[in-house]
């Protein structure tokens, strides 16, 4: 390439990069807290996925600057298009003062700060993040970056159903392993939110083993790794016959009966259970076919559902609801046992009167009315089951 050609080149690229560098600047400063993705190797190199798409978005407002061009014609276009004519001319006679090695200098420097600015790929990421997992002595604060950037990219179902493929299945499960209580937490919550409602994810994690494991943490002292692990739990057996049937086989009916029959647990497991019972139930009630399981005819099981309507906290009311109109439409439970041995008939008239209470508040009179109307539609069900068994034949 003759060193006029060169210098032309060079006069565009350098404003192009300009231009792009500057607003790239701009809108990282703007940004609220971006994170850096980043490889423990090469600190600093990747930038977060959204941020590298909201600074896309900046540099060009017709979409045609996606971190690199198919051709340098269509860089320079760009640069021409986006450069204001004082500074190009000023940027003109700063290149034409330059030595040929200078100007070679110069390209080698262009072209590097471009490959940079590429957005890499959500898999390339992923992979970058799996690779420092598997690094035996990288350091707890990177491990802990690691997964985080995998917390955000399995987001999406495309990229959770590539994370096996990744080898990044088996690397998150061996975490869960790890001495760290905040890498087990991060590691369960990858699981579940992988696992979320995406059949795929759910029969490779059963099948690598995971479901026992991560119902131990479910009882870890440390409350968070015990939420985020049973939400991973849940997230693996809804409408999951085989990973259900591995739940009962470990006693899963006895995990979920011992925390919501002990007040003094945290709020959120207690909610979290509940839920995961309305949503058993409705398995259930969907797979008419199969026998139904003792644990939903258990009296003792049914009180503590019943008894949480009793909670000041109306979120916990509402969860409990929902599984009391899922469990009452079931065949296997026994109306008067819900009523002689549950009390439902006195829980459902308690909790009218409170929602009247509640309902002088404006702020959150609309939530109230919701649960009132759940609370009535429940109360219309047990009377109608009771009846059926109380009726005198004629």
């Amino acid at each position: 390439m003759g060193q006029r050609v060169l210098v032309g080149l060079l006069i565009l690229a350098t404003v192009f990069m300009a231009i792009a560098v500057a607003r790239a600047e701009k809108v990282n400063k703007s940004s609220s807290g971006g994170l850096f993705w980043s490889s423990a190797k090469e600190e600093g190199d990747l930038l977060r996925k959204a941020e590298a798409e909201e600074s896309t978005a900046a540099l060009n407002d017709k979409d045609d600057f996606d971190g690199g061009f198919s051709s340098l014609d269509g860089m320079l276009q760009w640069a021409i298009g986006h450069s204001d004519p004082s500074k190009l001319k000023e940027t003109a006679q700063d290149v034409e003062r330059l030595s040929l090695d200078e100007l070679k200098k110069r390209q080698m420097e262009i072209k590097e700060l471009m490959e940079r600015l590429k957005t890499p790929s959500d898999a390339q990421l992923m992979q970058i993040a799996i690779d420092d997992l598997n690094n035996s002595s990288l350091a707890l604060e990177d491990r802990h970056r690691a997964l985080q950037e995998l917390l955000v990219l399995v987001e999406p179902i495309d990229n959770a159903n590539d994370l096996h493929k990744l080898g990044g299945l088996a690397v998150v499960i061996g975490e869960l392993n790890n001495d760290d209580p905040e890498i087990r937490k991060t590691a369960a919550w990858i699981l579940g939110k992988a696992s979320q409602n995406n059949p795929v994810v759910q029969k490779q994690v059963l099948e690598l083993g995971a479901l026992p494991k991560l119902m131990k943490m479910v009882k870890a002292s440390f409350i968070e790794e015990a939420i985020k692990a049973l939400y991973a739990v849940s997230a693996l057996i809804r409408n999951n016959l085989d990973g259900q049937e591995l739940f009962y086989a470990e006693a899963g009916d006895l995990m979920v009966q011992d925390i919501l029959s002990n007040s003094s647990i945290d709020i959120r497991l207690r909610r979290k259970s509940v839920f995961l019972v309305a949503d058993l139930a409705e398995c259930q009630l969907e797979t008419r076919n199969k026998a139904e399981l003792p644990f939903f005819s258990n009296r003792f099981f049914l009180k503590s559902v019943v008894d949480l309507t009793a909670s000041t906290d109306l979120d916990l009311q509402e969860k409990a609801l929902a599984a009391i109109k899922n469990l009452l439409r079931l065949r296997a439970t026994d109306a008067l046992v819900f009523k002689d041995f549950c009390g439902l008939d006195r829980a459902l008239d308690r909790m009218r009167q409170q929602l009247q209470q509640l309902m002088v508040d404006e702020d959150q009179r609309d939530y109230v009315v919701d649960v009132e109307s759940l609370r009535r539609e429940v109360e219309l069900i047990f009377h109608g089951k009771l009846d059926e068994v109380t009726q005198v034949p004629t």
